[in-house]
């Protein structure tokens, strides 16, 4: 018996808002949108998967987790004890994508990290959840 890595959740007060940011962050895609919750899952993802049909057997493990947003009445108050690290490729310049993050609504946080001793960047989503820019790689 196996389990498949399905969802990351992400408690906020926007949830609309909040889907839409990662997903430009991303570039994912919406696919689901209530009240109550949101949905993101990669662009690449095959449409396929997309539909109600059951996802075959062999193929189930082969489904990259998606980005569920859900509302909750509270704040946040501390720090995440669970976060979402990006990284970008080699190719690409770390420095602006980073500006690009905080251009779009992101800001720098300090979460205790020795910026002269760490190879990544702390940043915060618009409503306060921390993640990282880690350092750039190709794989």
């Amino acid at each position: 018996m196996k389990l498949r890595w399905y969802s990351i959740v992400i408690d906020c007060h926007d949830v609309a808002a909040q889907a839409r940011w990662w997903a430009d962050v991303l570039d994912w895609r919406l696919i689901f949108e209530a009240g109550d919750e949101a949905v993101i899952i990669p662009k690449d993802m095959p449409a396929d998967l997309d539909m109600e049909e059951p996802v075959p057997v062999h193929r189930w493990h082969h489904v990259p987790p998606g980005l569920v947003f859900v509302p909750v009445p509270e704040g946040k108050t501390v720090k995440n004890r669970l976060h979402i690290d990006l990284a970008p490729h080699l190719q690409d310049d770390r420095d602006a994508q980073i500006q690009r993050l905080i251009d779009a609504g992101a800001r720098r946080v300090d979460v205790g990290q020795d910026a002269s001793e760490v190879t990544w960047t702390v940043l915060a989503d618009p409503e306060g959840n921390e993640f990282c820019v880690l350092s750039s790689r190709d794989r």
